[in-house]
């Protein structure tokens, strides 16, 4: 099964490390490290921050299952899909005061987590695609969070490295195999072999997580066919 991908792996103590390491990065950010340009075409990394305290909304929807109240509500004011939800969640902070929407973020988060961890992995929860397990839900937050971590270039120590890379690679591959994906993928000692429509490539375990996130340049010599089918998480 795609799921014993993740069994060694807690999600909710890794959604507490991503967290927190956002956290540390954002709380000693001077005005010309808000306004830095991130690794998001058009953000900021204060608009990350926006992004990420205005997704709480969905976050709390789904535990408190109210998902297509809020899709109805905001539907109500033009935003309609993900994208547009993300954009208006960005442009409803941007006159806010950076404390403010880090104090959102930080609180709303934070019960997103105590809230997640109390369900358990195997509780289900409202999501816009039905009922999902908690657990596999929070893997799909800590890709989303360590991925903006990197986008905004918080640090992560030598230590922590080998083990975050290893997650990230088990939870690509759990959610290429849940979305049915045209690729096969063998993981090796050291590297990801993956073949799309016969085409092969080999990437390093850094590389193919940047890829299943949307993350990998526009320069590297991967086939744009194996690149875009690897995309999954982003």
């Amino acid at each position: 099964m795609a799921e014993d991908l993740l069994k060694d792996f807690n999600p909710f103590d890794i959604f507490d490390a991503e967290a927190a390491r956002l956290d540390r990065y954002f709380s000693g950010l001077d005005e010309a490290g808000w306004r830095r340009p991130s690794r998001c075409e058009g953000w900021s990394v204060r608009d990350v921050l926006a992004h990420l305290a205005g997704e709480e909304l969905y976050n709390h929807a789904c535990l408190d299952g109210t998902v297509h109240d809020l899709m109805a509500q905001v539907a109500d004011v033009g935003v309609t899909g993900f994208n547009d939800f993300n954009e208006w969640c960005v442009r409803e902070r941007r006159d806010l005061p950076v404390e403010d929407v880090l104090a959102e973020w930080r609180t709303k988060n934070g019960e997103t987590r105590e809230r997640m961890r109390a369900l358990g992995r195997d509780a289900l929860l409202d999501t816009m695609a039905g009922p999902y397990p908690v657990g596999l839900q929070t893997f799909h937050y800590d890709s989303e969070y360590a991925t903006h971590a990197d986008d905004v270039g918080a640090p992560v120590s030598d230590h922590e490295i080998d083990d975050r890379t290893l997650w990230r690679v088990a939870v690509g591959r759990f959610v290429l195999a849940e979305q049915d994906a045209k690729v096969q993928v063998e993981q090796t000692a050291d590297e990801m072999w993956t073949a799309v429509d016969g085409v092969t490539a080999a990437l390093s375990y850094p590389e193919f997580v940047e890829a299943t996130v949307g993350r990998l340049p526009a320069s590297h010599e991967v086939d744009p066919r194996v690149v875009s089918t690897l995309r999954c998480l982003a």
